[in-house]
Formats: structure tokens, C-alpha cells, sequence
């Protein structure tokens, strides 16, 4: 296990597991915190053996949002008193289109990052915490969970990019609801209005979540995914044609892969695949 500034990481079967780390307090965020997220997420990323990322919170919480205890330190400026310098991290990546011009802010790495990131949220979900999950590519909550916008509870404003991402997960009618209301919905709520992929039941929601996260690792090829991944979010800022030229680009560059040549040839064989990510 590797241990960074408030989170955790450790990786087996490919499958790198990150964990905020702060459950005496529902893992409530701090800036620390996010340094330590930024350099875990960077290291899996780079990390070879890595292919599929999951992010969680540790104890029977996801995250309860930014502490309440650094709110209080805010200046009317809208920082903190002092801030510790952010170490620099690459998330480019040379597998399809690139999407860091179109997601910058707190979280955009995570959507940079070419492996794909799977939220495990299994506790509650609150503004800063419910905001990060949403910059996660599959989202699944644990059936006890619970989620709530709360930043107009706190005075707020929809923030880090959570007025563009809610609206395009659920629809404007829907995030305005949890927006406006900063009320809270369960995870069957959640799971009716397209917030999270799916719901699993609480008992086993690790258990399942890493399940599904392994075989993404084992059965589906790493470059695939990767092109995949840039694809669908760079398609957010590309009109039809643009999508589709880009995709019949990536399909050439995907004919000379070696993982294409194992895709076909595991199938004919009837074995199980060996995909290397070249």
C-alpha cells in the first residue's frame, strides 16, 4: 500500500484502489487531500499494471464535502490564508484525441487520465465530494449511500464544473432540482435520474465494484480504452461530423495495433486474451 497526503493506494490484478482517507470526518476534503488525490491518481497512471482506477472513501463514507473546519479560514478574496504549492503532474496521453485544453479546474486530470476512473461511493456524497465522483467515468454507490448538491445550504454557487456535468448526466431539469434544493436523494434516487450507473447492495459493494473493475482490467484492452475514454469526452465539445472523422482516424491507427491483432486472434482461438496496450 502506498500512502500519500490524506489517501491511500494500492493495486492488484490491475486494479489500482485510491482512498480518501480521512474517515473520522467522512473523508470531508482538504487540501491536502487533493494533493495527495492528484499524486496517487498520477502514480497509477503511470504505473503499468494499472489499468483500471477506483475511487472511494475509507470508513462508511465517500466524501462529506470540503472541511468545515477550512471554510471557516476562507478570506473574503475567496482563498485561504496560505496555500501549499501544487507539485506539477502529466496526465497527457498519446492514445486519441486530446481533452486537457477542454477540462482544467480542480478534478479535470481525472478526466485527462487515460485509464478509466470508477467511483465507488460507498457512503455519502456531499457538495465538493459528490462533485469529484462526477468527474469519475462509471459511478456506482453503495446501496446505503446518500448525496446532496448543499452548496446553496452554505451560501454557494454550483461549483468546479458541477453546472456542466450534472446537467449533461441527468438533464437540466433534474440538476437544477438537486441544485436549487441542495436536498438530499438516496442511491435508488440516484440510480432512477442517471446520476450513478448502478446501485449494489451494501454488503458486498466492494466486493462487486472490484469485481467489475477486474474484469474491465483483464478482458478489454488497455489502448482500447484509453482511445475510448478521450473519445466520449472530447465528443462533448465536437459536433457530429468532427466525431465521426476523429473516430474513423483513431479506427486506422487502431488496425496497426498490436491489441488489435490479440482482440482477433484470442477470439478465433477460443482463449483468453493477452492484451498488452500497444
Amino acid at each position: 500500500m502506498s500512502v500519500y497526503e490524506d489517501v491511500t493506494s494500492e493495486a492488484q490484478d490491475g486494479v489500482a484502489v485510491i482512498s480518501l482517507n480521512r474517515p473520522q470526518s467522512l473523508n470531508a476534503f482538504t487540501a491536502a487531500m487533493g494533493r495527495g488525490l492528484k499524486a496517487a491518481m498520477a502514480d497509477a497512471v503511470a504505473d503499468s499494471a494499472v489499468r483500471v482506477i477506483v475511487l472511494t472513501g475509507a470508513g462508511r463514507g465517500f466524501c462529506a464535502g470540503a472541511d468545515m473546519n477550512l471554510l471557516q479560514k476562507i478570506t473574503p478574496g475567496g482563498g485561504a490564508a496560505t496555500v501549499a504549492p501544487e507539485a506539477k503532474h502529466d496526465f497527457s496521453s498519446a492514445l486519441g484525441p486530446d481533452v486537457g485544453p477542454h477540462y482544467s479546474g480542480r478534478f479535470g486530470y481525472l478526466l485527462q487520465a487515460r485509464k478509466p476512473v470508477i467511483a465507488a461511493i460507498n457512503g455519502p456524497a456531499a457538495g465538493l465530494g459528490l462533485v469529484l465522483a462526477l468527474y469519475a467515468d462509471v459511478r456506482f454507490a453503495g446501496s446505503e449511500a446518500k448525496f446532496t448538491t448543499s452548496f446553496g445550504q452554505r451560501g454557494l454557487i454550483a461549483e468546479h464544473g458541477i453546472s456542466w456535468l450534472l446537467p449533461r448526466l441527468i438533464g437540466p431539469a433534474h440538476a437544477l432540482d438537486l441544485l436549487l434544493s441542495a436536498r438530499k436523494l438516496s442511491a435508488a434516487e440516484a440510480e432512477r435520474i442517471g446520476l450513478v450507473n448502478k446501485v449494489l447492495p451494501q454488503a458486498t459493494f466492494m466486493q462487486d465494484v472490484l469485481a467489475y473493475a477486474r474484469t474491465l482490467a483483464q478482458t478489454v484492452s488497455p489502448r482500447s480504452t484509453a482511445v475510448i475514454k478521450a473519445q466520449v469526452w472530447k465528443a462533448l465539445h465536437q459536433e457530429f461530423n468532427e466525431a465521426l472523422a476523429l473516430a474513423d482516424a483513431e479506427m486506422k491507427k487502431s488496425f496497426a495495433s498490436a491489441d488489435f491483432k490479440e482482440g482477433v486472434a484470442h477470439y478465433v482461438e477460443k482463449r483468453a486474451s493477452a492484451f498488452t496496450g500497444t
